[in-house]
């Protein structure tokens, strides 16, 4: 995985282009390092997470999956996995999600984890040949990084339940028209957008920024009523 600081923004990309990105022990911890990183450092106002080559992210890899659940680490990665339970559903921006925004850059596939992982951001860049999906379900696995939750949340039910128990595709313009990316671009130009958004964020007021960005997640499933209370 790169880790990146220029000036204000801290770009994050997901390095394994060979394995389509897949998240193993080294990235979760990497990944769940980087979100510490740029809630600690006072110069990082915003972050950019992004993939390398022609897919954003397949998930998890699923070969360490047995000998994470039976206790058997093969390497230092795993074995601070399970010696750290915030890093296995911090990384993907589940139980740990930074004070400051998090812009998502896609191209090709984001499917299992690389959707689930889009949700926890907070604003989405997609190009228009990108396709997303919860296809846990195909392998009998269930969604563990939120997607069951959040889903439904951020899109129409049904549309969130198809996704879901058939393990249907989104393409980018769809998933454009129902809220769940803000913009698509030309295919490969995904990070450009990213930059140029993150650019207009790190310039304003950081303070009014991190409260803006704390209000819309702590009112996110709350009345207008109770939310003008906090």
């Amino acid at each position: 995985m790169i880790v990146e600081k220029e000036g204000h923004i801290l770009i994050v990309t997901l390095n394994r282009p060979e394995k389509k990105n897949c998240v193993n022990s080294e990235v979760m911890c990497r990944l769940y390092d980087a979100w510490v990183q740029l809630d600690a450092d006072p110069e990082l106002r915003v972050a950019i997470l992004t993939g390398k080559g022609d897919t954003f992210c397949a998930g998890m890899d699923l070969s360490e999956i047995p000998k994470l659940r039976t206790g058997k680490p093969t390497n230092d990665w795993m074995k601070r996995v399970m010696s750290e339970p915030d890093i296995m559903m911090g990384c993907w921006l589940k139980t740990y999600r930074p004070t400051k925004p998090v812009i998502l850059a896609a191209e090709g596939f984001a499917r299992a984890g690389g959707t689930e992982i889009l949700q926890g951001t907070d604003i989405r860049v997609a190009g228009e040949s990108a396709m997303f999906g919860v296809t846990e379900v195909q392998r009998g696995l269930f969604p563990m990084a939120g997607s069951a939750v959040r889903l439904r949340r951020q899109i129409p039910y049904a549309i969130a339940a198809e996704m879901l128990l058939a393990g249907e595709d989104l393409p980018a313009n769809r998933a454009h028209a129902l809220g769940l990316v803000n913009h698509v671009v030309p295919d490969g130009q995904a990070l450009a957008k990213a930059i140029e958004i993150a650019e207009r964020i790190a310039s304003n007021g950081p303070l009014a920024v991190s409260g803006i960005l704390a209000t819309l997640r702590a009112t996110e499933t709350l009345s207008e009523e109770e939310a003008f209370k906090i």
